[in-house]
């Protein structure tokens, strides 16, 4: 039997205190909001994860802790079409599960967007910083040459694993020459942060939009330079946020290019064409994300595809925030991204946008809904 707790303590001669499960089982009614809120989005989003579930199911190819297997998806899924209703069909055919995460006991959700940059097909004329496809001997490694490394990523070098390039080689031409490039444009911090965002829309000179989304990585450690800031005391974390690294970076180019290569790790990309300018860039999915309904998970806990209702607060305007209480799908993952209780909010494009995903870092509760035959299993597991 496999045991999850949050844990606890007994003093000696105490009674014996049960600690609660990381899954504890709860009635709709218990949610905060549920009612309340129209769930159309939620279940549209739902769809859309289905039907990549049905057609493929991608990731149960992996294991997933809290996330079952493919087959035990399929049944909602199929009848996931069939309905009008959908707070009816959730709570039909899905057990609610609050998350209790020993860890992080007050949960951690975030934000993220889709950063809007200027740039060029073609360099010159101050477009000079290339965002790069792929490259082809960037390679997964087995299972005997990561733990090696420790890195999941890298090339092969003489028939040995070695690192891929650090963010501030492939900056300065490890990468020149490969014809990778898919777009230049004219801020290195505007780049960062699209490699940061993971997607990014690029207005090119002729009005026209470019939509960019992940393709890989390069497996170099990821390190957030705002706790850099912190850290040397040039930010207080009270006022860290997106905006506010931006504002250093734009007073301080030349220690911000410094800065961006403390960060080793490096995006590559990918050009895609989305009929839907609402919708978001595919996540790790490879489904379209919806502004307010997908949201990032650690995928080694969750499947993609499961709804996860969030009670948490969200920034309204500088210094004041809002209750947030919405349905979202976990259609995306990220490096940051690790633990029972953690999400990443994904809130569209533009200048709004922007500042919700830069300004949101929010305690907060997560219940995951599963399908109930899976629901009952991982229970009982408990």
């Amino acid at each position: 039997m496999l045991l999850f707790f949050t844990g606890g303590s007994v003093m000696p001669g105490a009674m014996t205190v049960a600690a609660k499960p990381i899954l504890e089982a709860i009635t709709y009614a218990a949610i905060p909001g549920w009612a309340a809120v129209d769930h159309h989005a939620s279940l549209a989003a739902f769809r859309r994860s289905c039907a990549e579930i049905l057609a493929e199911g991608r990731a149960f190819q992996r294991p997933i802790k809290f996330g079952g297997v493919r087959a035990d998806w399929l049944s909602v899924c199929a009848k996931a079409s069939a309905t009008d209703d959908p707070r009816t069909f959730f709570e039909a055919n899905f057990t609610p599960l609050k998350v209790n995460d020993p860890a992080r006991p007050e949960g951690l959700f975030t934000g993220y967007f889709e950063p809007e940059a200027r740039g060029s097909l073609k360099p010159g004329k101050g477009f000079t910083v290339p965002i790069y496809g792929r490259p082809d001997d960037l390679e997964r490694f087995d299972e005997a040459a990561a733990p090696e490394l420790g890195l999941r990523y890298g090339r092969t070098v003489e028939g040995k694993p070695q690192a891929y390039f650090t963010r501030r080689e492939i900056e300065e031409g490890a990468l020149a020459g490969r014809r990778l490039e898919l777009v230049w444009l004219s801020d290195w911090a505007d780049a960062f942060f699209i490699h940061v965002q993971g997607s990014g829309r690029v207005r090119l000179p002729d009005g026209s939009l470019m939509r960019l989304a992940y393709a890989a990585k390069s497996g170099q450690p990821y390190t957030g330079i705002g706790g850099l800031l912190v850290e040397r005391g040039v930010l207080s974390r009270d006022n860290m946020s997106m905006q506010a690294i931006r504002t250093w970076m734009s007073d301080h180019p030349g220690e911000a290019r410094e800065l961006m290569w403390e960060n080793k790790s490096f995006v590559f990309f990918r050009e895609v064409e989305i009929e839907n300018p609402a919708f978001g860039p595919p996540g790790a999915q490879k489904v379209s994300l919806t502004p307010l309904a997908s949201l990032a998970v650690d995928r080694d806990l969750w499947a993609f595809g499961t709804p996860v209702w969030l009670d948490t607060v969200v920034p309204a305007r500088q210094g004041v925030v809002e209750p947030f209480h919405r349905l979202m799908i976990a259609q995306d993952t990220g490096t940051a991204i690790k633990g029972l209780a953690r999400g990443d909010v994904f809130w569209g494009a533009g200048d709004a946008a922007a500042f919700k995903a830069g300004h949101m870092k929010s305690a907060g509760t997560m219940t995951v809904l599963l399908p109930k035959a899976l629901a009952g299993r991982l229970v009982s597991e408990q």
